[in-house]
């Protein structure tokens, strides 16, 4: 059996907000409108569907596995544009990137709340 994750809905405030944080922090094409749905591709052909709900939504976390490059570069656009960082989901190491299973790390969050972290190497290989 083959089974591949091929979209999730996020939940956001500003769907042109959040959508537009990610494309353009991470190097990607604009998002593309869908039904109620602004749409991200990632590489992996998964797309990021940003929908403006009712209400408030909880935060949800979301890890990109990217390169070493693609972390350096990444990284310098949240630095560049004052965004607050941590090396812990739980905000408690501020102004730091983790280096967890011989990579780096760091989270941060969208406008809507969500956690996004990115990684160079997935967290525990043994899994």
């Amino acid at each position: 059996m083959t089974i591949e994750l091929n979209h999730t809905i996020v939940r956001v405030q500003d769907k042109l907000a959040s959508a537009g944080f990610v494309t353009e922090l991470f190097g990607l094409p604009e998002p593309i409108a869908w039904g109620p749905f602004l749409t991200v591709e990632l590489a992996n052909r998964v797309t990021l569907d940003f929908y403006e709900g009712e209400g408030a939504g909880s935060p949800q976390h979301y890890a990109f596995l990217v390169s070493e490059d693609d972390f350096d570069q990444i990284f310098g656009r949240i630095t560049a544009r004052g965004i607050d960082y941590w090396a812990d989901p739980g905000h408690r190491q501020p102004g730091e990137i983790n280096t967890h299973d011989g990579g780096r790390g760091v989270y941060f969050d969208d406008p809507s709340g969500h956690i996004l972290e990115i990684i160079t190497q997935p967290y525990g290989d043994a899994r």
